[in-house]
């Protein structure tokens, strides 16, 4: 058995390292937060435990249901009705099953009968490797119609990625597609599902039975160095301490390697550099009322500069209205630099936009996350771009949310990454 040190405590870390110590392996993970889980840890919003960066679980989320499972969880999952809208001109519009589509009115029948069978295709689809060397908008024109892209897609694709929107894969876009049109009761009905107890009852018992297996967990220790002797890992240094390796796993973003494994050959840093990254300011809205019965509302507005909004009370139940309102964009963008502050009150107004009954007084409390690195921006032909998740290094793999691809980040995805990843260790 072997001494492993892994790289950061989100879902990947944490799965990588309760797989290994339940292998055998002396383990020590390493997180520079002061709290495991990453993008799926919680924190106490006016009482609400609850997580900084929405989740939720799809049908198909067969690793997440494994672990939990394994865990002792298996009691605690919860499904729920869910439903999607399009607020356009004025009014939410109901989208996601062929009623809605037919009733929709702003496409014509044309387009609304090659959009409802691109989108039918798409979730029978095993395989999207015939369009992988195709951009997002050349797929959706190609199968909608220029129509539906510039009426349902362009606006929203602008909204997260900015200039970077032509550069999107259709592998990507459509492996979403297929991935939530799957997680239904019937073709009517959509179905989605959360943790009981939100994401941090996961964490929480990775954590649990990592170290009660003798893991060792140490929190607010930022990694500097993967230490190399002779082109093998000898171990981290981290927080002005060396950890001792064997072999070292690392999760944290792949912009962070070219500076954290000094020793890796100039080829292999200079992939790792050329895989491009958008930021998330994702705020956190608590309101007396509701914004409408959706989980998900799109919005395209030339007036709204957000691509929509995620009522997550209508997912899973909480006492009060819990909405989340993403910014993506490139940390190009001069609207980073805002304060928390001009992100709430134009966010809020926007909410307001979209349902004028809600006013001032209904707004609770409002919090602001940031992530320099949220969102990896899939080009056609990405498999193409990333490096192998096992480095030139002897004993150093390396991967994060891009190596999902052509899936989207997910906590499915991470256990699945990390449970791989462990178990490549003994051979």
């Amino acid at each position: 058995m072997s001494r492993i040190v892994i790289i950061g405590a989100g879902a990947m870390g944490l799965a990588a390292a309760h797989r290994a110590v339940n292998l055998g392996h002396e383990v020590d993970l390493i997180e520079a937060d002061a709290v495991a889980g990453g993008m799926a840890a919680h924190f106490d919003f006016g009482g609400l435990s609850i997580e900084r960066f929405y989740h939720f679980v799809c049908k198909s989320d067969e690793p997440t249901f494994a672990l939990m499972r394994e865990l002792g969880l298996g009691d605690k999952m919860r499904w729920r009705p869910t439903s999607m809208g399009y607020f356009m001109k004025g009014r939410i519009h109901p989208w996601g099953d062929p009623i809605s589509l037919l009733r929709f009115p702003h496409l014509s029948f044309v387009a609304k009968l090659r959009t409802g069978i691109q989108m039918f295709l798409t979730t029978k689809a095993r395989s999207f490797a015939s369009i992988e060397h195709k951009t997002a908008r050349q797929w959706l024109e190609g199968g909608s119609g220029r129509e539906v892209y510039q009426t349902l897609w362009k606006r929203l694709m602008e909204l997260k990625f900015y200039e970077l929107a032509d550069d999107i894969s259709a592998s990507w876009i459509a492996t979403r597609v297929r991935r939530i049109g799957n997680s239904r009761k019937s073709i009517f009905q959509e179905q989605l599902g959360y943790i009981e107890g939100g994401s941090q009852t996961l964490v929480d018992a990775l954590v649990k039975a990592f170290t009660d297996n003798g893991g060792r967990l140490h929190l607010a220790t930022p990694a500097e160095q993967v230490v190399t002797e002779n082109g093998r890992v000898t171990g981290v240094q981290a927080n002005g301490r060396f950890f001792p390796a064997d072999a070292v796993i690392s999760t944290v973003p792949t912009p962070f390697i070219s500076t954290l494994v000094p020793d890796l050959p100039a080829d292999s840093k200079a992939k790792y550099d050329a895989i491009r990254n958008i930021g998330v300011v994702c705020l956190l809205f608590k309101l007396k009322k509701s914004i409408s019965r959706n989980f998900w509302v799109n919005i395209v507005d030339d007036t709204i500069d957000i691509p929509g909004l995620i009522e997550f009370s209508n997912l899973r139940p909480v006492d009060e209205t819990i909405v989340y309102v993403p910014y993506y964009m490139p940390t190009t963008q001069p609207k980073w630099q805002w304060s928390d502050q001009q992100f709430i009150d134009e966010a809020f107004g926007y909410i307001r936009k979209v349902n004028p009954a809600i006013t001032q007084a209904d707004l609770v409390e409002a919090k602001v996350g940031r992530l320099k690195y949220a969102q990896p921006v899939c080009e056609p032909n990405f498999y193409d771009k990333l490096p192998p998740i096992e480095t030139p290094i002897a004993g150093l793999q390396v991967a994060d949310t891009c190596y999902y691809y052509p899936e989207d980040r997910g906590i499915a995805e991470s256990i699945r990454y990390g449970r791989r990843m462990a178990e490549a260790v003994l051979r």
